[in-house]
């Protein structure tokens, strides 16, 4: 009799009170006054809070690793050595972040852990938790570095090259990572994997809205980045005619009125966002010869995202003049869908632990975009309150909290047990 062919109520239970209060302990590091977390990718609290989590791991016997791109890993060993099943998500934040955002997916895949370990199962396979590097690109951006490396869309070089505000490279502060671990050992990114499950709170609020539980992510609809640079010529503003001109600022109000005309007219489902704006040389009685912004782009359907994402181009070409305009793609990142074997366990879980469920979309990233074209891949959502993240008063309830987790183990174990057919579990 293999695992999942016990009743499920069965199977272990994992404790929600250990894990909101593992939680709670997580927030402690890079804690704000206003109840929120900053604990940005690479610093000095990210580098605490992966120690904290390697902590708990030796307690219990877990091997950690890192890998050159910075992604963490704790394995449980199972029965065989076979690719294992890979859960979690990230520990960074953003600047202004709350408690449970990517923080969450690496607690429940750790209780997860434990639980299995407290009750004395070997998984078929070894059951392996992630804690990727730099999902939120607060501080260096894109965000996502880490996953992107791990599944081959970005070179080890090129996001070791990439800067913050203050000039500090990804480079040096990965290369303080292994010197801040010396005892953990370092591997290559990339390995083979069974399946991937990531869970998360939603951060919108259907499930919230229709008194739901739990969620099974059908995939993440696709998300395209830009970095627009406006370049005009500065001059005196009590001197310069209007007519010669080549101000930043009101090519800017040209071209971000034409971009946003011609994203409306994807229809509803379409978020473009304009979410960094930098003028040069930015003072009062100057005529601005710079402008420097961001591009959020999003849609479920990688057609009409590619359609609208030409038309914010050239929307920047056409409305600049008499400036010039260079385009910087950033991130073209396709929708993806998610393996319906996967999202079936998740449903039969919820439903058998009597949690209401339901099938939904990811309107967010994450980095299970990465992992879905390497492997069968599955988030799980728990409600988050209001829709809001990315905020100090980010919020699940603990009850909600531990059910994700529930349900995290009931689906690792049933995945652990299947084997691969098509490229799906069976």
């Amino acid at each position: 009799m293999t695992l999942m062919d016990r009743n499920i109520d069965t199977l272990p239970r994992i404790d929600g009170e250990r894990l909101w209060s593992r939680l709670m302990s997580m927030a402690e590091i890079g804690a704000r006054d206003d109840d929120g977390v900053d604990r940005q990718a690479l610093s000095a609290e990210d580098r605490a809070a992966m120690a904290r989590l390697i902590g708990w791991g030796e307690a219990i016997g877990v091997t950690a690793s890192f890998d050159t791109a910075g992604n963490l890993f704790l394995t449980l060993p199972g029965a065989s050595e076979g690719a294992p099943v890979l859960i979690g998500s990230h520990l960074d934040s953003q600047p202004t972040g709350g408690r449970f955002d990517g923080v969450y997916g690496v607690l429940a895949a750790f209780e997860v852990l434990e639980t299995l370990h407290d009750a004395g199962i070997t998984p078929p396979r070894p059951i392996t938790l992630v804690a990727w590097m730099n999902e939120e690109g607060g501080r260096f951006a894109p965000g996502m570095m880490g996953s992107e490396v791990f599944a081959g869309h970005r070179s080890l070089d090129d996001i070791r090259a990439v800067r913050d505000a203050e000039g500090i490279s990804v480079g040096a502060e990965l290369d303080l990572l292994a010197e801040t671990f010396p005892q953990v050992p370092r591997h290559e990114p990339g390995f083979a994997l069974h399946a991937y499950i990531e869970p998360h709170i939603e951060q919108a609020d259907r499930l919230e809205r229709d008194a739901l539980v739990i969620g099974a992510v059908t995939g993440i609809q696709g998300k395209k980045t830009y970095e627009i640079t406006l370049s005009g010529r500065e001059a005196h503003a009590g001197t310069e005619p209007m007519e010669r001109r080549a101000d930043a600022v009101q090519a800017f109000a040209r071209v971000a009125l034409a971009m946003q005309a011609a994203a409306l007219e994807a229809g509803p489902d379409i978020r473009f966002t304009i979410g960094r704006v930098e003028v040069e040389p930015n003072a009062p009685s100057v005529v601005p010869a710079t402008v420097r912004f961001r591009i959020d782009l999003r849609h479920p359907e990688n057609a009409v995202l590619d359609r609208v994402g030409a038309a914010l181009e050239a929307a920047a070409e056409q409305e600049a003049s008499p400036c010039t305009s260079a385009v910087r793609r950033m991130v073209d990142a396709p929708a993806n869908g998610f393996s319906p074997a996967l999202r079936a366990a998740i449903l039969a879980s919820a439903a058998a632990r009597g949690l209401p469920a339901t099938e939904l979309l990811s309107a967010a990233g994450h980095d299970a975009r990465h992992m879905a074209p390497l492997t069968a891949a599955a988030m799980i959502f728990i409600p988050c309150r209001g829709g809001l993240s990315h905020h100090p008063d980010e919020w699940a309830d603990p009850d909600h909290v531990a059910a994700g987790a529930q349900v995290l183990l009931d689906t690792c174990l049933k995945a652990a047990s299947a084997t691969r057919e098509n490229g799906d579990l069976s």
